[in-house]
């Protein structure tokens, strides 16, 4: 494991593909629709109202903000912000501490 951050470095769903095929030694057929499965099933699950828990790695849970007065920072307007729904993750303490750990972190 690497223990420089790369900032610049994203992993997307493909390469979460390519990882299922070479570890797991599934088809990359099959690697493509576990990933994609699993991912419908949490979206799903999120658009429900579920909280989605991953243990070991974090949670996944949907809260609601209301509306709020804000202000147009160019024209200095008052505004009214409408209320939405916000996507909330937290890592679990296991996540946290191997974060740490490969950044060499002491805790």
């Amino acid at each position: 494991m690497p223990t420089d951050i790369d900032s610049s470095a994203t992993m997307t769903k493909a390469d979460l593909v390519r990882q299922v095929y070479e570890n797991i030694g599934f088809s990359k057929k099959e690697a493509s629709d576990l990933v994609e499965c699993v991912l419908e099933i949490m979206k799903s699950s999120l658009e429900n109202g579920e909280k989605v828990k991953v243990s070991g790695f974090g949670s996944f849970l949907v809260r609601q903000k209301d509306p709020r007065r804000g202000r147009n920072p160019q024209t200095d307007q008052s505004i009214i912000i409408s209320g939405r729904k916000v996507l909330i993750f937290k890592a679990s303490p296991v996540l946290k501490a191997c974060l740490n750990e490969s950044a060499g972190v002491n805790g």
